[in-house]
């Protein structure tokens, strides 16, 4: 941790939205003189972390400081002596951690632990120690961010940091709250460092810390976070950003006096609410410039609407529709379906008699809590949790707010083959911003990513089980394997009864999960010449014709005409039927409720009288939609010659994702034995549907 940090006064340019948002900042020198003084009575908390315990008590009024007082002087006695980069006592980097996460609102317990958070990796203090003076819990989330920090941050080692730390993760989300806070101080301090070596931790930043926090909802952190990166990896689009900003800030803002507007709307409505100004940081600026081009003094913030309760935030939304022009495109509703990472607002745009266009953000007081801290504003997740449930560190405890998308990285961590692969499939799933979530048949819900498919749907339910998936339903019909899926589906997948299926090459194209994709790789490495085989082109279909055709047992009142029946619904006696004149002289057949029927009568053509000959047997066109096996097309045409059923033709096409299709036409002695003739076809193992064509 301190090989990454040195004197915030090198870099300022770096954090000018800090100074804008009036965030207090830590005076490191101030602190560093602080610590240096030594312990104070045991009656006061010591002047170096006065600045944490006022932070604190504004979220947490009732909280004991006592806690603090104790992990501060231990912290500050074992890492005396030890210094940073910059000059300043080592003791300022944890004091300026935990001074993050306690401005967010983050409990005792997790100050506590970051206080303490270096002491077991850098200092003779053990972990057994931090259990007796602090208890299981503070010791549980301190070895899940040592376990983290023992590795170095070399290039090689890289990934194995990150699987650790999702690891630490996912036993305790505290972990990952403090790492993000120690990341943010320590690129708050990066400026004395090698430019290459800035640059490498700021991108490992961008690709994976950036969209941690995102996920965990700490906007906070990585509303600042993605600034400095900017700073660092794009320093001349940031300095015309930053001269952008600067220019408008000469310039009359419009947003206050819209504000004002919105006050005035509201008192008369007799809604209670904090209107503010908030400030756009300088990647929204430079983002929104590029969307819009030329900038408006209305663009460079957005208003913030407080309230209440959940139903004052649509009280202000009709409010503000009602005395103003609302952008009806810009309207999103994040209360009725909020993101993955608890967010929840209503975002709206309004324009001015002005012809200014403001966005708006209503929310309620503890929506902007979780919106701003994420899990940090949620407190401990595990109060709940059995007495036993932190005393060993090598156990994990069962989060009931963890996200599925965690528990997701989680499964597909321990199998990723290699480290370039996890680091790989890890940056590209952080890098889906949108979560769905669709229902199993057994009542049972999956959380995937969006434009998930049914591939990743039957990985996410069966694991390796699912290498013998060959179809699904979808909201009840049946599609295929590589269909997208879309928040609320209902899947039932279809698993083949042969064990040794295995997956189409071809579903690496449509899988979006690291699990699915890693599970059909490895399947697809382990069986070389079974993912060659499914690569190959497809065949021809395989076609059987029978020794003599039928002609049509349907008479036409037209003499000499030939009579033929449509493809199209294949009419069997006693169907009620329409025959229409064709070219050729032809007499065609159709069903009654045939979609061919109107559209023969909308072009005009000659409606033929058509009646069924006295004779019973009639000729079908079906379609069997079975899973592939062996010996399949043997046992159906044994099943239909047991029902004394002649085969005139039949075409076998390719399997297609594990799935067989089968297209008989048939001489039926008897039009009424065709039902039985169905349920017969159905009976044979494998096959699932059957139908008319």
């Amino acid at each position: 941790m301190s090989a990454e940090a040195t004197n915030p006064e090198a870099h300022p340019e770096a954090r000018p939205e800090l100074r804008r948002r009036g965030r207090s900042r830590i005076d490191l020198r101030r602190l560093g003189r602080a610590a240096l003084l030594g312990p104070t009575s045991r009656d006061r908390l010591p002047d170096a972390i006065g600045h944490v315990a006022e932070a604190h008590r504004a979220h947490h009024p009732d909280a004991d400081m006592s806690i603090l007082r104790r992990a501060y002087l231990l912290a500050e006695s074992s890492h005396r002596g030890q210094m940073r980069k910059s000059g300043e006592p080592y003791i300022t980097h944890p004091l300026a951690v935990t001074l993050i996460l306690a401005e967010l609102g983050a409990e005792t317990t997790t100050l506590t632990a970051s206080l303490l958070h270096d002491t077991v990796e850098d200092t003779d203090v053990t972990l057994d120690q931090v259990r007796a003076e602090f208890g299981d819990e503070v010791c549980f989330i301190v070895d899940g961010v040592t376990k983290v920090e023992k590795i170095d941050y070399g290039a090689a080692a890289e990934p194995e940091t990150f699987r650790k730390m999702l690891v630490a993760t996912g036993n305790d989300v505290r972990v990952m709250s403090i790492k993000l806070a120690d990341r943010l101080h320590n690129m708050r301090t990066l400026g004395v460092m090698r430019p290459e070596k800035q640059a490498r931790i700021a991108k490992v930043t961008r690709d994976v810390l950036i969209p941690l926090a995102e996920r965990l909802g700490v906007q906070a952190l990585k509303t600042e976070l993605e600034d400095l990166v900017f700073a660092i990896l794009h320093p001349e689009e940031y300095e015309s950003t930053r001269a952008l900003i600067a220019a408008h800030a000469g310039e009359r803002d419009p947003l206050p006096g819209i504000a004002d507007s919105v006050r005035t709307v509201l008192r008369e409505a007799g809604i209670s609410a904090e209107v503010q100004v908030r400030p756009r940081h300088f990647v929204s600026v430079h983002r929104i410039a590029r969307q819009r081009g030329e900038l408006r003094g209305s663009d460079f913030g957005r208003i913030l609407v407080l309230v209440g309760e959940n139903a004052d935030c649509y009280g202000v939304l009709g409010e503000l529709h009602t005395c103003f022009t609302p952008v009806v495109s810009e309207f999103k509703d994040f209360i009725a379906t909020p993101k993955f990472n608890l967010y929840q607002s209503l975002h709206t745009a309004v324009a001015t008699p002005e012809g200014y266009v403001a966005e708006v953000i209503v929310r309620t007081r503890q929506m902007h809590r979780v919106a701003e801290a994420g899990v940090v504003a949620l407190g401990n997740p595990y109060a709940t949790a059995t007495p036993d449930a932190t005393t060993d560190p090598d156990e994990e405890r069962v989060d009931p707010t963890r996200p599925g998308w965690l528990s997701r990285l989680l499964d597909w961590q321990q199998s990723a083959p290699d480290p370039d692969t996890f680091w790989t499939v890890l940056r590209a799933e952080l890098a889906q911003d949108r979560e769905i979530t669709v229902f199993r048949a057994d009542g049972g819900t999956l959380g995937l990513p969006a434009g998930a498919s049914c591939i990743d749907a039957a990985y996410a339910q069966h694991g390796e089980a699912a290498h013998g998936c060959i179809g699904a339903r979808v909201n009840g019909r049946l599609t295929s394997l590589s269909s997208a899926l879309s928040d609320g589906d209902t899947v039932q997948l279809l698993l083949a009864q042969d064990a040794s299926s295995g997956p189409a090459a071809e579903w690496l194209d449509h899988a979006r999960t690291p699990a699915a994709r890693i599970a059909i790789s490895s399947w697809l490495e382990a069986h070389p010449d079974r993912a060659m085989a499914t690569t190959t082109a497809a065949r021809a279909p395989l076609s059987v014709v029978g020794a003599r055709g039928g002609g049509a047992n349907a008479v036409a009142d037209l003499p000499d005409a030939t009579v033929r029946l449509a493809g199209c619904c294949t009419p069997v006696p006693p169907d009620a039927v329409a025959g229409f004149l064709v070219r050729g002289g032809a007499v065609t057949v159709h069903r009654i409720h045939c979609a061919a029927v109107a559209q023969m009568r909308a072009v005009g053509r000659t409606s033929v009288a058509v009646h069924w000959r006295a004779t019973a047997d009639c000729r079908v066109t079906l379609l069997a939609e079975s899973f592939g096996r062996p010996h399949l097309l043997a046992d159906l045409t044994e099943a239909i010659a047991h029902e004394g059923v002649e085969v005139v033709s039949a075409t076998v096409e390719p399997p297609v994702e594990g799935r067989v299709r089968h297209t008989y036409t048939l001489q039926l002695p008897d039009a009424a034995g065709l039902p039985a003739l169905m349920r017969a076809m159905r009976d044979v193992p494998g096959v699932y549907d059957v139908g008319r064509a």
